[in-house]
């Protein structure tokens, strides 16, 4: 019988509450553990890979040793992509074991380590030497990221004008940005993106209106009364 203390990491919150990772980071340990085994504890950080500052690791270690259990992860790629992170963990005096490589050694897991930290460097070199290469013979980089900006402005200025009908006496009366998107919401329609108005929301519709600067500064102050 084995006591762990399992280890879990997700980069975002988003991760974190959607269980997009953690799931399989759980199901890997699930399969792992033999039917005597026991699980004294989990622990979940959110935290980037690339990061050291691992507050939530350090609990899962302190635990570890005050219950003599070892610490589980999943994946190592999951646990750090630093062959230093991994070898200072290890020097803790508390037994690392991974989900999916069970009969690995400590030196064996430096090695893996070392690998994959070889790999994403040799990636990462190769990508800078082909973007490099790329700005030499002219390729301007980014150029869809602008192109796809330009259409996004593009298709709010063209939701703003079409609001223009209902929006454009409320703003010549004075009224508040608020009591404007209450407005809109009343008669159903929605933004650009589906949802609902808001004070910020028809402010940035009236910015984009012919004119808009000066309706939005004739605005000032008003955004929360009426």
């Amino acid at each position: 019988m084995a006591r762990y203390i399992a280890y879990y990491r997700v980069s975002t919150a988003a991760q974190g509450r959607s269980g997009l990772g953690l799931a399989a980071q759980k199901a890997l340990v699930e399969r792992f553990l033999g039917d005597n085994d026991q699980v004294l504890g989990e622990h979940i950080e959110v935290q980037s890979g690339k990061s050291d500052t691992r507050d939530i690791l350090w609990q899962a270690i302190a635990a570890a040793k005050r219950l003599d259990a070892k610490v589980l992860i999943a994946k190592l790629d999951r646990f750090s992509r630093k062959v230093s992170f991994i070898a200072g963990i290890m020097e803790q005096g508390v037994g690392l074991v991974v989900a999916d490589m069970p009969h690995a050694s400590d030196f064996q897991l430096h090695i893996f380590a070392a690998l994959a930290q070889e790999e994403r460097r040799m990636i990462s070199e190769r990508t800078r030497l082909a973007l490099a290469e790329a700005k030499k013979r002219g390729v301007r980089l980014g150029s869809n990221a602008t192109a796809l900006a330009a259409k996004h402005r593009q298709q709010a200025i063209d939701h703003a004008r079409s609001l223009a009908p209902v929006v454009q006496p409320l703003v010549d009366q004075g009224r508040s940005y608020s009591a404007i998107a209450r407005h809109l919401n009343t008669l159903g329609i929605p933004t650009a993106k589906g949802g609902r108005f808001y004070a910020e929301t028809v402010k940035n519709v009236v910015r984009r209106l012919p004119h808009g600067d000066i309706h939005s500064c004739s605005q000032k102050g008003l955004e929360t009364s009426h």
